[in-house]
């Protein structure tokens, strides 16, 4: 395996000799093939991406490197300029706009999507486009973005697709095939620094602090769970003795250990704050002092736009002290700038641990030696989830700095509530399945209608990631469907008896147990019954019922002999009857040998009785059936009850979700259809109002787009215009009611007029199977309203907003108000005094630099 000439001369001058995945990448790129790299965290998936570049710069064509988010497009465009040059580098995100005609362009893979739609022309000298995280289409709410630019990009462009690890790359690679030609995948199997896994738990009854012990061990050349774990935690007499270490001791263990820098992981914004604030309060400094210049300078290179007011209202004081201690937090709820620069300063080692949400995750570049998840579960607003699987391999990912460490350790604290079973099953895991989240949205039936004729544009639609993974798993099923009719036909076959019908003797013994279990649940204390045979036979009186803790109820009961025995219904056998009822003492203690021997003796004198029951007639048949006597029934009994489970499973088969082209073509047609009927379609040809739709890409496009036609944003002034524009793109953090207080009576009209808008919308999609468009969420349109009025930062943090998301919020509002004033000329004008009330201070601080 060689690469060609011209990347093996750019291999050749690296420091460094490069992987193997690497040097295949770089050999099926120079030959004109399309790439998939599937490889974890820190393996080195950026140097497929710049020989991919390379490639490009050297035949003369341009390379766009899109990314699926703006802080991880800005770190690309860093990396690029100190690499190429800035004056070789531009950038195109919803913030900036930076040299987009340069050589090399990095962007959000929202902005090639819209590219491709509204100007294609763009992508005429472009050789290459690398779509880093692509595994990010599995997002439910932007994921189709990745389909379409797979699906829609010009035949001729080369595409580079790099990936986290998934566990089935191969089915990803053969879609992006079926799409745009050949494709290798090159995959990169091994951790580039091995991870070895370990548990955190404080033993109250020794010393105070952290102990550390591998989760796994290793004998007769396995991997196992560790016993000696297992063994500490499952003693009845221990549950009270262990306890999760407290945050300080887990930070001041690693320090003693040197198992520092760590990236600490709590799925709780508040509790990153408080962490961090409680290990600087415990006097824990993990950083020479020495270093404390260094990072103030770079806490104020980061923080040099905020006024001092901007910074006040932050506690920019609090922040520093802490960074200068050598710890961090790393949140969506901080501004970009103390993102940023934390970043930069664990990127650089002046950091011994930064505490963070999972949005980390996300690409940012932040090795460490260690990895801390504080819990394997995380509050969703409304109740405490479990990670799903391959988060801990996805979390992990960033333990052991290639070229530094020899082995990264990823860490899981114990938690009374989570089973050791359950982080054992967590860390051996492996990678998420990268699923298609591929859903038809007004504005892409919009483009399509207008960029491709009829037939094309259902080719295209049926092109996508869901179908083919749809058409795979149909196959499968299909082939499944075939295997179980043969096995059902063999196990009918054998299951047939001379004598009668097997299957009708399984129904009547079926019958039979479910009347047992029946009545069983009805047994009360001091009734009575008899098992006719078996080592229980013999009369019974009930003592107790206990707690019913499981779906088997259970009760006490004496027998004759004064012997009491514990049952359920499955130690009845055929022909037990109830026999009626004595008292039993209720005062007395159930479990005492001299209550039993009472009950025994009024056993013995309850006078004999005949009772032809429901029961007893069930078992009569069954004894009167003509396979009764047959000396194979237990065999024939046994392959007629798989044949049953075999037809359980073949019919849940054929009753599945059957999501073919065909469905997929019928919600094409049901929201062309409602697009049609509301103006924005005439037959295959797009009105003037869909032309405006194509401009418009929101979650609730056509909904934004009635609010305008509908005249809601009209008079209004700037900052009523931000106030409303804000429930499109805001995103509680819960989903407890919100306050739903307008600043404005005029305000509150209008919102009332939006929710019947929406719930009119609503009724025309579910009338025609389609997903309801969400209603617009009015939780940040007080905020927005002052922000937009001049209220400073304080004002807005002192009333409970968090500067992360008032920052987030109004960037995605300027996006959108960018798109109306695009889309719809007769509101321009108030459009562009809304951006100009929205994009100041610490907002447009963030959107200029």
């Amino acid at each position: 395996m060689s690469p060609g000439p011209i990347s093996r001369r750019f291999l050749e001058k690296l420091p460094f000799e490069p992987d193997q995945f690497q040097t295949a990448a770089a050999e099926a790129l120079e030959e004109g093939f399309n790439v998939v790299v599937t490889a974890p965290t820190g393996a080195g998936k950026t140097l497929v991406a710049e020989v991919a570049i390379h490639l490009a710069l050297d035949k003369g064509r341009r390379a766009f490197y899109t990314t699926p988010i703006k802080a991880l497009s800005n770190q690309k465009y860093k990396d690029l300029c100190n690499r190429y040059g800035p004056e070789r580098v531009g950038l195109l995100t919803g913030d900036n706009a930076i040299g987009g005609d340069a050589p090399i362009v990095v962007m959000t893979a929202e902005v090639l999507r819209n590219m491709l739609y509204t100007d294609p022309e763009e992508l005429a000298g472009v050789g290459v486009a690398i779509l880093d995280e692509v595994h990010y289409l599995a997002d439910r709410a932007r994921g189709a973005v990745w389909e379409e630019i797979v699906i829609h990009a010009p035949p001729r462009l080369q595409m580079v697709c790099l990936s986290a690890t998934v566990s089935n790359a191969s089915e990803f690679t053969g879609w992006v095939t079926q799409c745009r030609g050949e494709t290798r995948l090159v995959r990169a199997a091994q951790r580039p620094v091995p991870l070895r896994d370990l548990y955190a738990f404080r033993d109250r009854w020794g010393p105070e602090h952290m102990r550390l012990l591998p989760t796994f061990v290793h004998a007769d050349g396995r991997k196992k769970p560790n016993p000696r774990i297992s063994s500490l935690l499952s003693s009845g007499r221990n549950r009270r003795r262990f306890a999760a270490p407290r945050r300080p001791q887990v930070v001041e263990g690693l320090f003693d250990e040197g198992l520092l820098p760590a990236i600490y992981f709590i799925f709780s914004r508040a509790g990153c704050e408080a962490a961090a604030a409680s290990v600087r309060s415990a006097g824990i400094r993990l950083i020479p002092e020495g270093n404390r210049k260094v990072i103030r300078q770079v806490a104020e290179a980061h923080t040099a736009h905020l006024s001092d007011a901007d910074l006040g209202a932050l506690d920019y004081a609090g922040w520093v002290d802490r960074l200068e201690a050598g710890v961090g937090a790393h949140h969506a709820g901080m501004v970009p700038a103390f993102k940023e620069a934390t970043e930069e300063l664990f990127a650089a080692g002046l950091l011994g641990v930064v505490f963070a949400t999972e949005t980390l995750a996300l690409g940012i570049n932040m090795p460490a030696r260690t990895v801390v998840l504080e819990s394997l579960t995380k509050f969703t607003g409304e109740t405490h989830e479990a990670l799903e699987p391959g988060d801990y391999t996805q979390l992990t990912g960033r333990a052991g700095r290639r070229g530094i460490d020899t082995e990264g350790f990823g860490i899981v604290l114990y938690s009374r509530y989570v089973p050791f079973q359950e982080v054992v099953k967590a860390a051996g895991a492996g990678a998420h399945p990268l699923v298609s989240s591929f859903r038809i949205t007004y504005n892409m039936v919009a483009n399509l209608v207008a960029n491709y004729p009829a037939e094309r544009a259902s080719d295209l639609l049926s092109a996508s990631f869901a179908n083919y993974q749809q058409a795979s798993r149909l196959q499968a099923e299909k082939r499944l469907a075939e295997e179980l009719s043969r096995k059902l036909d063999q196990e009918e076959r054998a299951g047939l008896c001379e004598r009668g019908s097997v299957f009708d003797y399984l129904e009547l013994l079926g019958q039979g147990k479910a009347r047992r279990g029946n009545w069983f649940e009805t047994l009360r204390i001091g009734d009575v019954f008899e098992i006719p045979s078996g080592r229980r036979s013999g009369r019974y009186v009930v003592v107790r019922r206990f707690a019913r803790r499981s779906k088997a109820p259970r009760v006490l009961a004496v027998s004759e002999s004064g012997s009491a025995l514990s049952m359920v219904s499955r130690d009845l056998v055929e022909g037990t009857v109830r026999m009626g009822h004595i008292e039993v003492p209720t005062r007395r203690r159930s479990d005492t040998p001299a209550l039993h021997r009472e009950m025994a003796a009024k056993l013995r004198r309850l006078p004999s009785k005949h009772r032809t029951s429901p029961q007893a007639l069930q078992d009569s048949r069954l004894r009167d059936h003509p396979v009764a006597d047959c000396p194979d029934l237990a065999v024939h009994l046994r392959h007629a009850r798989r044949a049953i489970r075999t037809r359980r499973r073949l019919a849940h088969l054929q009753s599945g979700d059957d999501w073919t082209t065909e469905s997929l073509q019928n919600r094409f047609k049901a929201v062309r259809t409602l697009m049609e009927e509301r103006g924005y379609l005439s037959g295959w040809e797009v009105t003037p109002a869909g032309d405006r739709l194509r401009l418009i890409y929101n979650e609730r496009d056509l909904l934004v787009s009635e609010t305008v036609i509908g005249g809601l944003f009209g008079g209004l002034n700037p900052a009523e215009t931000a106030a409303l524009g804000s429930a499109f793109v805001y995103d509680p953090r819960n989903s407890s009611p919100p306050s739903g207080s307008w600043p404005t009576a005029r305000l509150a009209r209008r919102w009332e007029r939006l929710v019947d808008l929406c719930e009119t919308l609503n009724r025309a999609e579910l009338s025609r199977q389609i997903e309801p468009t969400r209603i617009p969420e009015p939780g940040c349109g007080d905020d927005m309203y002052r922000w937009a009025n001049g209220a400073s930062l304080t004002d807005l943090v002192e009333s409970g907003q968090t500067p992360g998301d008032l920052v987030r919020t109004a960037r995605q509002l300027v996006d959108l108000l960018r798109q109306l004033r695009d889309a719809f000329p007769q509101i321009s004008g108030s459009i562009r005094s809304a951006l100009r009330s929205i994009d100041r201070g610490v907002v447009a601080a963030h959107l200029n630099r």
